[in-house]
């Protein structure tokens, strides 16, 4: 079956069978084709708490099934259960919690983008666009970042009168661009505005003319008048802009910039998943789904 047949087949079944598939910004280019929403954490939260149907098809990594699952408590279906996001997997939740225990005037902050254990011993979670409007609101003085280090350290820069600290994880991903490739590419294209991620190295945003997160760049990039820019976050947000801003062009800052974890649902497994009911079915400790709620029912009182 070719691309165009198996996507005409999977619009089909998704109706009849009353499913949606929710995609991340950084799925491939066929997956939000065939996808009813695509967007950032934030975003998807929103719609699957809202959304009229049995089954969510969940197109990203493992944490934002769980975090589906975590709010919406609908059916969701995970196409490929080995994508799973690198940074969640460098935090131990074992000492993350003795951390907690032993430290109790600290408030442990996460990313919405965490997986759902960190969100069950975390205070409150945060998107990346809100986490410094968020934890600026804060009553606590002592905060502990505990997702990304390097956003942790931008977030620690922009916050006053705060002792914000991070747990030793990053993103993999951004961490990999380089201060060198920012100077290169300026010195290549000097008229073009460079755009990064905020968990990005510090040195990179540093020479950046602006870090945001996911979806503060696409609404940054809305503004801009440049018709030429250099985007420095995954390539998949480059589908979104391209489709928002089609008289602009885009170029990528690094060829690093490729979360392979992201990339591994295809448009063969989205088909077999619902044509054949070959996904994962997330399932929740109800106990530890609670909890994570709770962090998030946190945050939305910020939003």
């Amino acid at each position: 079956m070719n691309d165009k047949n198996m996507i005409d087949e999977i619009i089909k079944i998704k109706e009849e069978k009353n499913i949606k598939i929710l995609a991340h910004n950084y799925q491939n280019y066929e997956i939000q084709q065939i996808a009813d929403y695509v967007g950032d954490y934030l975003e998807l939260i929103e719609v699957s708490k809202n959304v009229d149907c049995k089954t969510i098809i969940s197109c990203g990594v493992r944490s934002l099934a769980q975090t589906l699952k975590t709010v919406s408590n609908k059916n969701i279906v995970m196409p490929v259960s080995e994508a799973v996001c690198p940074m969640n997997k460098k935090i131990n939740i074992e000492e993350l919690t003795n951390f907690k225990n032993m430290h109790p005037q600290f408030t442990i902050v996460s990313s919405i983008n965490s997986q759902v254990e960190l969100k069950a011993i975390s205070d409150i979670c945060v998107p990346t666009s809100k986490a410094v409007d968020i934890i600026e609101k804060l009553d606590s003085e002592n905060i502990l970042f505990a997702s990304d280090m390097n956003l942790g350290n931008y977030i620690s820069k922009k916050v006053e009168n705060k002792n914000v600290i991070s747990w030793t994880s990053y993103c993999t991903i951004h961490d990999r661009v380089t201060k060198e490739e920012i100077i290169n590419m300026r010195e290549k294209h000097p008229d073009r505005p460079i755009i990064v991620h905020t968990q990005c190295r510090e040195d990179v945003i540093e020479l950046a003319d602006y870090a945001g997160s996911t979806s503060q760049i696409i609404e940054y990039v809305k503004s801009l008048k440049d018709k030429k820019v250099i985007i420095g976050t995954e390539t998949g947000i480059l589908h979104v802009l391209r489709r928002l801003n089609p008289d602009k062009k885009f170029e990528l800052l690094s060829p690093t910039l490729i979360c392979m974890n992201m990339k591994k649902t295809s448009l063969e497994d989205v088909y077999k998943c619902i044509a054949k009911e070959d996904g994962e079915v997330i399932e929740i400790d109800e106990n530890i789904r609670l909890k994570a709620l709770n962090s998030i029912d946190n945050m939305m009182k910020y939003l």
